[in-house]
């Protein structure tokens, strides 16, 4: 190897390229794995790479792609290869405070409680953020923004412990703001306006000046961090629309790591907010994001709240018990797209593929565990096959197919029994790719609505957010649909995510859903953190709290599918803590 590591937290560095260059270049692959596991695989071999460790044993190496095996699930694994995630929102009047009437968040913005969120720190994980819209500042002008750091700019200076992109602090953010040209300051901008819109309707402020609007924590600071785009090779790899929005999962889990510390930082609490999401993953809670959120959530003062997706009606998630087949149309020419099957231990399956043509390719016997490709005659579509036997994180077979340059029509996938074991029930689950991923439409023929949350939103300690219209006091029928997979209860709760009023105009979708919670959330920490009420209090104490207060109005037994443990009430949390 070249280089060396003096310690699992240390990174290497070459004359010919640093861990900087390694992190951002398309020349080197990114590798979720420990220490331990990153020196067995490179162990005698003569291969360029760093090695960065995040936290709690996570860790990233990256390693050059023309010293390794070519990127596949058979040589590095399922788990070790980054997920890349998108955004969870929907395209969108005056001001209107609906939404954050039905949550009880206006009624606790006013005395006696008066809380606005003052003395918490919401973080936002996102495209970045318009520093200079006036709802992030405060009645003297100064930004309520403590830092950005972006990870997309590489001529400034990384916030300390990191070492990619360009941290700007409040002091730069309030020089940027009295200057006539504030981006040649703070160059950082959200070029999408997700990033905007999320924050800006979690803790917006309400000023004297003529701003008819407030967010659900208005007198929150703020944090964020603008996250690079993924890798081409990762794209490729995932045959992702060149045109989409895709987050590696590893500079997710760098960006949570960031925010996470700002609770020791400023000895304050810290909202974590994700309006992103993937169909990538177990959907159990076991990925690495999903295990190491649950690690940060368990800490004190910490809170992690997640949207649940827009994927309830995308027609994108299939279940059945095997032998069964699979139907899946492809309506138009595309580069291609990604399926996963996740089965059931003990059961090892077997996968057969018929083109529209009618071409029938092999059983694949999954018992080797090797990948392969398969190629038809009359069709130029090639499907690479890899397969999972056991997880190591899920624990469960994993079937990853890449359909390259699939012809239009119907597709089915045949599931049958390689190994089927008395005690096996044969169940299989199949996610086709998120929306925003997908050239054109694909989709399944009897596809399921149920177990359609998106990750990260299965994490067991993170409050995980589902999405309704307080307009119309009705479902919204594109968000995503518990339980998880392995059966636990998700989503958390409900929160408006319809007509939701932001810096940017009106915006529909999971994402805002996910910041007006995180705002009854913010409200909770102020109470309970900064106030002094339940200083030891974590996110899943502080989900606790928030479900009984919940509203669970109508016919429906709770916890339910698409409700959770009803919608998020955060008056009806405090009217609960006063009768005990």
């Amino acid at each position: 190897m070249k280089g060396h590591i003096n310690s699992p937290s240390c990174l290497c560095a070459w004359k010919s390229v640093t861990c900087q260059e390694m992190i951002l270049s398309d020349d080197f692959l990114d590798i979720i794995v420990d220490y331990d596991v990153i020196m067995e695989i490179l162990e005698g071999a003569d291969v360029e790479f760093c090695y960065r460790e995040i936290d709690a044993g996570f860790g990233v190496a990256h390693v050059r792609r023309s010293q390794v095996q070519p990127i596949s699930i058979g040589y590095y694994g399922y788990s070790t290869i980054p997920k890349l995630y998108g955004l969870m929102q929907a395209e969108g009047r005056t001001f209107d405070a609906s939404p954050l009437i039905a949550m009880g968040n206006i009624k606790i913005q006013n005395p006696p409680l008066a809380l606005q969120g003052s003395g918490v720190i919401m973080g936002f994980i996102d495209t970045g953020i318009d520093y200079r819209e006036e709802v992030f500042r405060r009645e003297d002008r100064s930004t309520r923004i403590l830092s950005i750091w972006d990870q997309t700019i590489q001529t400034g200076t990384p916030p300390e412990g990191f070492l990619y992109g360009t941290e700007y602090r409040r002091a730069d953010i309030d020089r940027a703001l009295a200057s006539a040209e504030p981006e040649t300051i703070v160059p950082s901008m959200d070029t999408n306006g997700h990033g905007t819109r999320m924050a800006s309707a979690a803790a917006g402020s309400l000023l004297n000046q003529g701003l008819s609007f407030r967010g659900a924590a208005p007198l929150a600071d703020i944090a964020v961090v603008k996250l690079k785009g993924a890798k081409p090779y990762l794209r490729n790899y995932y045959l992702i629309d060149e045109r989409a929005d895709a987050f590696e999962e590893n500079d997710i889990m760098e960006a949570v790591k960031y925010l996470q510390q700002m609770a020791v930082a400023f000895s304050r609490p810290v909202v974590i907010v994700l309006g992103l999401g993937t169909n990538m993953g177990s959907h159990d809670g076991t990925s690495a994001l999903d295990s190491y959120l649950n690690i940060v959530a368990g800490r004190r003062s910490r809170a992690v709240v997640v949207g649940c997706g827009n994927e309830g009606d995308k027609e994108h998630h299939y279940e059945n018990f095997m032998p069964s087949n699979v139907e899946i149309r492809v309506a138009g020419a595309m580069k291609g797209f990604c399926a996963e099957i996740w089965g059931s231990i003990p059961d090892i399956y077997a996968v057969s593929i018929r083109s529209p043509g009618g071409e029938v390719s092999p059983v694949i016997d999954f018992r080797n565990g090797v990948d392969r490709n398969i190629s038809f005659i009359f069709e130029r579509t090639r499907i690479q096959v890899g397969v999972v036997l056991v997880d190591k994180d899920a624990g469960d077979p994993l079937i990853f197919l890449r359909f390259q340059d699939p012809t239009p029509g119907i597709w089915t996938v045949t599931l049958t029994a390689s190994v089927r074991q008395p005690s096996g029930d044969g169940r299989y689950h199949m996610w086709l790719p998120i929306e925003a991923f997908l050239e054109d439409s694909v989709t399944f023929l009897q596809p399921s609505p149920d177990v359609t949350l998106t990750e990260p939103a299965n994490a067991s300690q993170v409050i995980s957010i589902s999405t309704y219209d307080s307009y119309t006091d009705s479902w919204y029928a594109p968000s995503g649909r518990g339980f998880t997979r392995n059966g636990s209860i998700k989503p958390d709760l409900a929160a408006p995510g319809v007509g939701v009023h932001t810096a940017l105009g009106e915006t529909d979708g999971s994402c805002m859903a996910a910041a007006l919670a995180a705002g009854c959330v913010a409200q909770f920490l102020e109470w309970a953190v900064v106030d002094g009420n339940a200083y030891a209090v974590d996110s899943r104490g502080t989900k606790s709290f928030l479900i009984q207060g919940a509203d669970r109005p109508g016919n429906i037994r709770y916890p339910d599918k698409r409700w959770g443990y009803g919608r998020i009430n955060i008056n009806g949390t405090f009217e609960t803590l006063a009768r005990l």
